[in-house]
């Protein structure tokens, strides 16, 4: 397949390039500034360009068989997330080419809380807060269109760098926890939950889950 990154550079995206990369895709990772050192592997290529912009997603999409946004702002710009969601959603309305968003875990139920989702939870740390109601902004945006061929991938609740086993647990809304409650995943891991999405397509317009 012919895959465009948006986020490329960033923990996940990174990821997210090598994973497709090692399957024998053909990947364009998308950067804001090529001036900046990327670390991308060299199998990639690279092109210019703003998930924010609508008309720059649209001419970088033309001719792929599928986006992937792993996109993350940096602490305090996490306004941007929507906004790029915006942007994306509008440059590929229409086009007919699959979009794979990397989100966040804070719209997940929390088992046995009576439909109390994560952001929800007095106990979650106020630091991650922004991010966590910025993810959710984010998802409700996708559940509301209706002109793009959309999945939603939230990780589980701890998502860190670690090993790529290739085995985890999917879900559909509700956070995935293991025997001691813990709910995490690799990031290594949620790209290969990603590709394996990206290459047999289960959840259309509808949001799906990884954990260990």
């Amino acid at each position: 397949m012919r895959i465009t990154v948006f986020g490329a550079t960033g923990n996940v995206g990174g990821r997210v390039v090598a994973e497709a990369l090692a399957r024998g895709h053909q990947v364009t990772a998308v950067v804001r500034d090529p001036a900046k050192p990327h670390g991308l592997p060299s199998a990639a290529a690279l092109t210019v360009g703003d998930a924010r912009n609508a008309e720059d997603v649209a001419r970088i999409a033309a001719g792929q068989d599928l986006v992937i946004t792993a996109t993350r702002p940096a602490p305090g710009s996490e306004h941007e997330l929507p906004t790029a969601t915006r942007g994306l959603l509008a440059g590929l309305a229409g086009t007919g080419v699959r979009l794979l968003a990397v989100g966040g875990a804070g719209s997940l139920t929390i088992p046995g809380r009576g439909g109390l989702t994560v952001v929800e939870d007095p106990g979650l740390p106020a630091e991650i807060l922004p991010i966590a109601r910025a993810c959710g902004e984010q998802f409700d945006l996708y559940r509301a269109d209706a002109h793009v061929d959309w999945t939603y991938l939230s990780p589980a609740a701890v998502l860190e760098p670690g090993e790529r086993t290739g085995r985890f647990r999917l879900g559909r809304d509700e956070l995935l926890v293991d025997a001691d409650g813990l709910s995490a995943i690799s990031m290594e891991d949620l790209a290969v939950a990603l590709l394996d999405e990206a290459e047999q397509p289960v959840h259309r317009r509808t949001r799906f889950t990884a954990a260990y």
